[in-house]
């Protein structure tokens, strides 16, 4: 089999080496909008394209988070990283999730941003349906969109979302990513993880809300924290990117220089300054 490497793009010269993985809707310009204002010091990050989109659009695969989290192991080799910290949205935080399952001993820290449990999600047929005709249904992509963000952004921002999602994606491989993701439960692989954890919820995401990321996440990993920005939706990045900066970077700092925990193990779940109460589930969610 050919060696594949994840495309990606360096930023920061920082001894805290960090993966940047995007999720069911974009490439690595998912992390467009934070790039100006991380801390390119003490970090460096690697933002990745996954098989079938951005500059690996065009990858064969199998298109699954347990593939995806080879690929990071691979590159992460490549670069000469011996141990890193994973930064996933949605998706993404369910391949940094894999991680956890086939290289635990090369986390430092796992940070998911709305991420998709390593339960999987069992949708219900309508909205399943949704989902996977979003593959071929601009239309669909936006709908998702929208109610993930609270159905409180612009329009001309949702359509600016889904043009960079069509442009950015395979078709055959957007389709094929959703049973990964939705349709695989590997949760019994990563419970009781003492790699630290970080979930970042949107308070207006209904669907990957704060109840349903406390009973999974928080209940996989004793080292789990939970924050929740209350200006957010699903895609923190392009919505409170600052905020979210903030959060990520504190979190990784908790870390020492030499890979070893600062904290005493005692994490528990609490919610940002300013955060609002969790929304409940929804019945479907994107990655």
């Amino acid at each position: 089999m050919t060696s594949f490497s994840l495309p990606h793009e360096l930023h920061g010269d920082g001894a805290h080496k960090v993966f940047a993985v995007h999720g069911w809707f974009a490439d690595r310009s998912a992390y467009a909008a934070v790039l100006p204002d991380l801390d390119r010091t003490e970090f460096t990050y690697a933002l990745v394209d996954l098989r079938g989109y951005g500059a690996a659009k065009d990858a064969a695969g199998a298109y699954t988070t347990n593939e995806a989290a080879l690929d990071l192991v691979e590159l992460a080799d490549r670069l000469g990283w011996e141990r890193f910290s994973v930064v996933g949205h949605s998706m993404g935080g369910a391949v940094g999730q894999r991680l956890l399952a086939v290289a635990p001993h090369r986390l430092r820290r796992l940070v998911g941003v709305s991420p998709v449990p390593a339960s999987g999600l069992a949708l219900p047929p309508g909205q399943w349906e949704l989902f996977a005709d979003a593959a071929h249904r601009p239309e669909n992509r936006r709908a998702i969109i929208d109610i993930t963000t609270g159905g409180r952004r612009p329009a001309a921002w949702l359509d600016r979302m889904v043009a960079r999602s069509l442009a950015v994606s395979d078709q055959k491989a957007f389709r094929a990513w959703l049973d990964s993701w939705a349709g695989e439960d590997f949760h019994t692989r990563i419970e009781d993880s003492p790699v630290p954890a970080l979930a970042v919820a949107g308070a207006l995401d209904p669907a990957l809300s704060a109840d349903l990321l406390r009973g999974t996440w928080m209940t996989w990993y004793p080292r789990a924290e939970l924050r929740e920005l209350s200006s957010a939706g699903h895609y923190a990045m392009d919505e409170t990117p600052l905020e979210l900066i903030r959060v990520v970077e504190d979190f990784l700092r908790a870390d020492s220089p030499d890979g070893a925990d600062d904290t005493d193990g005692t994490e528990g779940a609490a919610d940002a300054e300013g955060a609002q109460g969790s929304g409940r589930v929804g019945e479907g969610e994107p990655a």
